[in-house]
């Protein structure tokens, strides 16, 4: 019913068909929404003839315009080495543990011997002194000794 309703609206063959189609997978996970059972054909006609109208309106293609665009440099590598450079020995193991050898923070805490929640604080304040860094712009680099066993 919902095919030839469409039909009778001017919408051809099978793009008439998928819209039904569509339309009365739409309507059944919006059932609730329906408010008269006795209603339920001209409801979902409703949602196909919508749905087909949304469909047209939308272009089919579009096409694609040559973009000159230069090589760009790997900046991601480049500002991991700036903020690296900016850490000081312990920061520097901490964060090159968790985001370039891409360790977890059981594991970072297994290596350094100290619980997973001194590994997390510890991360937490290299970030944030790194950070601080990056904004501030200045390269002063305040020692901060965690425990003898980051040196390793």
């Amino acid at each position: 019913m919902t095919v030839h309703f469409l039909s009778s609206r001017g919408v051809l063959g099978d793009d008439a068909g998928e819209a039904a189609q569509a339309a009365w997978a739409r309507g059944w996970e919006r059932i609730e929404q329906l408010r008269s059972s006795h209603l339920v054909v001209t409801w979902v006609n409703s949602i196909a003839l919508n749905l087909y109208r949304n469909y047209l309106r939308k272009p089919a293609f579009e096409a694609l315009h040559d973009l000159a665009v230069p090589p760009q440099a790997n900046f991601a590598s480049l500002d991991s080495r700036k903020i690296l450079g900016l850490c000081n020995s312990e920061e520097r193991v901490l964060l090159q543990q968790q985001y370039l050898d891409g360790l977890g923070i059981s594991e970072i805490a297994l290596r350094h011997g100290c619980t997973e929640t001194a590994a997390r604080i510890r991360i937490l304040r290299a970030r944030r002194a790194v950070r601080a860094r990056l904004s501030g712009g200045t390269r002063a680099v305040p020692q901060r000794h965690y425990s003898h066993a980051l040196a390793g």
